[in-house]
């Protein structure tokens, strides 16, 4: 909310008799508005405009023809202020004055904002004495505007200084309110607010209008109705009001005084009628309508709109409606967007004589999203967003018909239409003390009742209890919290004493998060790097992998307002994120690389969510139904590898990243997690058929590893044999290896056992088989070779384990060690039909 410091001071200086003489600096102006918990985002002062700035009156106009664009030569009578008392000869291109006005003139050798100097020059033949001087020169506003400043008759007289007239020795302040105070976007809220920093007294200017600087003298007491309004039931709208000025003269102009408060909120002038509503907005909180009277048929009729109406707003926009939005028409057709922009039909022109002012109560909701739907954000729907005081409509009416008599004359008719009631809040019960309990600061009975009373609210003490019913612009005001609130901020929460709690010695790490810490901790030292996959994936990777319709990867949470609409989805897998960031690695030229990556994803919960009686407890039925529309948040750690494991050099060939790695990745986060992985073939999308492991703990599914299908990387742009990992450790019971193993000090014994089996027979099987048969002395089971030649039998492979045996207690003989060896063998022969090979 921009507002400007010397129309906040006039109002406090009207408000409170005994400060008439009442004002402050910007600085402490500032501090105030923080000080009642107001943030600004800083003020500007106007900028400075040094030399002769003066009032003159044009005495004479001389059209200037032959050029391309209408000139005029004036004379101007400045007085005494150019030294001759003679008329000042000026070249101006304006139309909007004329002989006979008062108007602002910067003679040579003033310099005007941006360091621009005015001096007598030749122009379009004629030598150019000074400026006539417009808004936007003299730094009022950042716009152009096509027309100079005119004063009213008799406000000033030629010569006279014109620095007090137009009050350029100001601050403009942006005060930054937050969406649940909507009542301080006007300059009531806000000098209300100021009054209480100040300890000031506040007299609203919605109930008196001379605090404003009005006459509603002229407008005369409501007789009857205006016009026939028919408002539908579901058109939310709590209270609809209007009144009419009749007989204006559609060519006066809005005096310089309320253009200059406009154009420092941030408006810009346009004609009187709509100069009138957007003051009353500002000075009141009340968002307001101007129609022109002529242009309405008929009553007036409060609807929804019709699914794929046309309606063309004042900025000139044909807008295709939805049935959501409101709308106000006459028997012909749509005459305004609800809260947020009327329509050109009614629009008024230099042609209106005769206004109608609308004023009215929207719903909240309806008017945000309206706004967000047809991209039109406006002063009025920003201010219908936050809630707009019910009480105000009458005031409003009467204001602005006041106040476009007073600048344009006409008369305003006795007819008003009123429509809907203010409802007062319900009155909340809070207790004297409850205060002090709450913040620790011994707040009195007469602070309590005194703060309370400054925000609006009527107190009455009931005997051992306040009821406080909050005023009508405050609707977030609910609870005895919410008036606690209050108070602690009007008496500065900074004299609430600081006292730091004791915290409580903190028992470290959870046993999940060690794991997790093991985990990163044991891939790094294997060579992984760590990178942060991004929650957010492009749901079309699922097609590119070809996943079934119906896989659970797919079921994925949508986000309502993604910040890349291409990232629409949350993961169910980490996979996407990592795949993009090795994409992004290789075409940099990185091609031989091995990341990891640990995160949570999240699975879509049920598809509707209840909304249970807030006003008990839920059951448990209902708990659980709550629990189950949540989202499934696992958490998972996935490593992918691409090119050189094993770089070439001196010490002899590379190797490549394979499907064995990714594999061996899984036992190195197993063994971190302190849990034995058992691994089974598999097919998984998507990864190659034939080089996919399925990963399990306790016969329990956690994962799979592999090389990818060649058909999902050239769909991604990957290098071929590109492997990955993926495992849920949400799924892997927290282990806490205690006590601590003991190490043996007793020296190993080393067997090889060497087994042919057939070819379609698991090496994880075989090895498997192996390490349960092997009795307790076995510490250790290893794969080193796996051969396959004419040396054996077609169909056949050769497997060769090492086991390493090693006792606790003694040093284990050569016989005992070959005695499990052997009975090892006999199991594998049993189950797996495999033969020892020599």
């Amino acid at each position: 909310m921009y507002i400007s410091q010397k129309w906040l001071t006039n109002l406090l200086r009207a408000m409170d008799t005994g400060q008439s003489s009442f004002d402050t600096t910007a600085q402490e102006l500032d501090s105030a508005f923080v000080r009642v918990g107001f943030e600004t985002e800083g003020f500007r002062e106007l900028p400075e405009i040094t030399g002769p700035l003066v009032v003159g009156r044009v005495d004479h106009i001389e059209e200037l023809t032959g050029f391309k664009k209408p000139i005029r030569f004036c004379q101007v009578n400045v007085g005494e202020a150019n030294g001759t008392g003679e008329p000042q000869g000026i070249i101006c291109g304006a139309r909007n004055f004329a002989e006979g006005d008062l108007v602002v003139v910067a003679l040579p050798g003033a310099v005007l904002p941006g360091g621009f100097e005015i001096s007598a020059r030749k122009t379009y033949d004629h030598i150019s004495a000074g400026m006539l001087c417009s808004a936007a020169e003299l730094g009022f506003t950042e716009k152009q505007t096509s027309g100079i400043i005119t004063l009213a008759p008799g406000e000033a007289e030629p010569g006279d200084e014109a620095r007090p007239i137009i009050a350029n020795d100001d601050t403009v302040f942006d005060v930054n309110v937050t969406p649940d105070r909507g009542y301080a976007l006007s300059a009531r809220g806000l000098a209300r607010e100021v009054a209480s920093a100040y300890s000031l007294q506040f007299r609203d200017p919605a109930l008196d209008a001379k605090v404003a600087g009005l006459d509603l003298s002229v407008v005369p007491e409501p007789e009857a109705a205006l016009l026939d309004v028919n408002i539908q039931t579901d058109a939310t709208v709590q209270r609809f009001g209007l009144r009419r000025v009749s007989g204006i003269d559609p060519a006066a102009e809005s005096p310089f005084w309320l253009q200059r408060e406009l154009m420092l909120c941030g408006a810009r002038p346009v004609n009187a009628a709509t100069d009138v509503t957007n003051y009353v907005m500002f000075l009141l909180g009340q968002p307001m309508h101007a129609f022109d009277a002529d242009a309405i048929s008929g009553g007036l009729h409060v609807r929804q709109a019709q699914e794929g109406e046309i309606f063309e707003t004042l900025d000139h926009v044909k807008r295709t409606l939805s049935s959501e939005d409101v709308v106000i028409c006459d028997d012909s057709s749509i005459q305004s967007l609800a809260g947020v922009m009327g329509g050109t039909r009614s629009e008024v022109s230099d042609s209106t004589t005769n206004v109608i002012f609308e004023a009215a109560i929207w719903d909240p909701r309806t008017v945000a999203r309206t706004s967000r739907r047809h991209k039109l954000s406006s002063e009025s729907s920003r201010r219908f967003e936050r809630g707009v005081d019910p009480a105000l409509v009458e005031s409003a009416l009467d204001y602005a018909c006041a106040l476009l008599v007073s600048i344009a004359g006409g008369s305003a008719d006795s007819a008003r239409t009123l429509v809907g009631e203010t409802n007062l809040p319900e009155p909340i019960v809070l207790h004297p003390q409850r205060p002090r309990q709450l913040i620790g600061v011994d707040y009195d009975y007469a602070t309590v009742v005194k703060r309370l009373e400054e925000i609006g609210a009527r107190v009455v003490d009931t005997g051992s209890e306040l009821a406080v019913t909050p005023p009508t612009w405050r609707p977030d005001l609910g609870m005895d919290v919410d008036l606690i609130e209050e108070i602690v901020r009007l008496e500065g929460i900074d004299n609430v004493p600081l006292a730091l709690a004791s915290p409580q010695g903190g028992r470290g790490l959870t046993p999940a998060q060690r794991r997790d810490r093991a985990v990163g901790h044991s891939l790094a030292y294997h060579g992984y790097v760590e990178i942060l996959p991004t929650p957010f994936v492009n749901p079309q990777v699922f097609d590119a992998w070809d996943l079934d319709a119906d896989d659970d990867r797919r079921n994925a949470v949508s986000v309502q307002n993604p910040l890349d609409a291409d990232y629409s989805v949350i993961g169910t897998t980490l996979l996407p994120s990592m795949l993009e960031a090795v994409s992004r690695n290789v075409a940099r030229g990185r091609r031989d690389l091995s990341v990891f990556g640990i995160q949570q994803v999240a699975f879509q919960g049920a598809a509707t969510t209840p909304m249970p009686d807030v006003t008990a407890r839920p059951d448990a039925a209902e708990l659980s139904a709550l629990l189950q529309s949540l989202p499934r948040q696992d958490k998972h750690v996935a490593t992918v590898g691409v090119g050189s494991e094993d770089r070439p050099g001196p010490w002899g060939e590379g190797r490549t990243y394979s499907y064995a790695d990714s594999i061996e990745s899984a036992r190195i986060v197993a063994r971190a997690a302190g849990v034995d992985l058992e691994v089974r073939q598999a097919e998984h999308k998507p990864w190659h058929p034939g080089r996919c492991a399925g990963l399990f703990i306790e016969n329990q599914l956690v994962g799979y590893a592999g090389e990818l299908h060649p058909e999902v990387l050239e769909k991604l742009g990957l290098p071929e044999r590109t492997c990955a990992m993926e495992l849920n450790l949400s799924a892997v019971e927290v282990t806490e290896p205690m006590p601590a193993p003991i190490l043996s000090a007793y020296p190993a014994l080393h067997q090889d056992l060497a087994l042919v089996v057939d070819e379609s027979t698991p090496v994880e099987q075989v090895r498997s088989v192996v390490a349960n048969a092997a009795g307790d002395l076995l510490e250790e089971v290893q794969v080193f070779d796996v051969f396959r030649g004419a040396q054996l039998v077609e169909g056949k492979k050769s497997v060769a384990l090492q086991l390493i045996f090693r006792a606790h207690d003694r040093t284990l003989t050569d016989e005992e060690a070959s005695e499990r060896r052997l009975a090892a063998a006999e199991k594998a022969r049993v189950e797996l039909g495999a033969e020892m090979r020599a």
